[in-house]
């Protein structure tokens, strides 16, 4: 394990928030254990033939997938190795390139809630190293108004009519009838006619990612609703369901990383908002705030989210950082600040020609 570095983001670099996070997943932090203590390499002042490798704390620098995050990467990591991605390097998809198109999808996101849509009430914040203390510092919930009218919007509805199709208990599969698929599609197919979703495609299609929209609809329909399992039942959990809807494992609340799925279910008092410790630098929506917050029962330590951005925005950021940075930190810059996303893959199982889907995706970091 790293020495003295919890899993978490660490604060340098301008980074205004360092909480504990989403913690990787159980079972993929075994896996990376099995890697580390099973490989061995040489060279370790370069990245030179070592790329993505398992991390070694005797080495003085990096080269595995998140050495960026942890900030300890070989000055070559960036030019050697940092070109993953569902294509080849010589199509890499390079930061500066993230960080455009970032700006180019926020600013076609005009479906987000305007400020006079939304009024907050976030009331207390914590310092990291309370969020384990369950103790709720918040009197009132945390959306004081929403214009629902918002939810009349083709992409909301149909983002809403996905949200109760899971069961959020891991270990018991989900069995979706017609009518619940269809929703699926209908989603995809909204989203598509979104100005939001035109960047990203026609961005990842320049990039030699995809070769037509029905083929990238497709890749996104498997890495975000396909099943899988996370509990001890056949296909019990996708993508889709742990970021945007939720699920509880062994006891607490994991992913649930969407604005509109807590302001329904605190409006149905399913959700008792605790306290944040992050709320970000936007002055408009979408912005960012991570939290605390209890589910019907169970704790959730640190939840980020977006704030007023619409569903097509966030199914965006997250594709792709996935599609660009799987498993990665990803950087990326909205409205002129920088922010960060991680996300993770879902290793154990695959699609299509060995693709990966997606296990989670949240937003780590920002700047004030």
């Amino acid at each position: 394990m790293r020495a003295c570095v919890p899993l978490v983001v660490v604060v340098l670099c301008g980074l205004a928030w360092a909480a504990e996070g989403e913690p990787q997943e159980p079972e993929l932090e075994e896996e990376a254990e099995e890697v580390r203590a099973n490989n061995l390499y040489s060279a370790p002042s370069s990245c030179q033939g070592r790329c993505h490798e398992a991390f070694d704390k005797h080495h003085p620098c990096h080269c595995d997938t998140r050495c960026q995050e942890f900030g300890n990467c070989c000055k070559d990591f960036e030019s050697l190795c940092d070109h993953e991605g569902f294509s080849r390097s010589s199509d890499a998809i390079t930061k500066e390139k993230l960080l455009s198109i970032s700006e180019k999808i926020y600013r076609a996101d005009t479906n987000k809630a305007r400020k006079e849509d939304i009024v907050l009430n976030s009331q207390n914040r914590i310092p990291p190293s309370e969020t384990g203390a369950q103790v709720d510092r918040c009197p009132e919930p945390l959306f004081t108004y929403v214009n629902e009218k918002l939810f009349s919007k083709p992409t909301y509805a149909a983002f809403i009519n996905l949200l109760n199709n899971y069961q959020r208990a891991t270990g018991h599969g989900e069995h979706f009838s017609v009518q619940q698929l269809a929703e699926q599609d209908v989603f995809l197919r909204e989203i598509m006619k979104t100005a939001v979703m035109k960047e990203l495609y026609g961005f990842l299609h320049q990039q030699n990612r995809y070769s037509s929209e029905q083929e990238f609809v497709n890749d996104l329909k498997n890495m975000w609703f396909g099943l899988y399992s996370r509990g001890g039942e056949e296909g019990d959990s996708s993508g889709f369901e742990h970021v945007f809807s939720g699920e509880i494992k062994k006891g607490k609340v994991t992913g649930f990383h969407n604005w509109i799925r807590f302001y329904l279910q605190e409006k149905e008092g399913l959700v008792d908002y605790y306290s944040h410790i992050y709320d970000g630098p936007w002055d408009s929506y979408p912005d960012v705030l991570a939290m605390q917050f209890n589910w019907d029962g169970y704790y959730k330590e640190v939840g980020s989210a977006f704030i007023g951005s619409s569903p097509e925005f966030e199914f965006a950021l997250y594709s792709l950082c996935f599609i660009a940075r799987p498993g990665k930190v990803c950087q990326l810059s909205l409205g002129g600040y920088p922010l960060a996303i991680q996300t993770y893959t879902w290793d154990k199982t695959t699609y299509g020609n060995g693709k990966k889907y997606i296990a989670t995706a949240y937003v780590v970091s920002s700047t004030q």
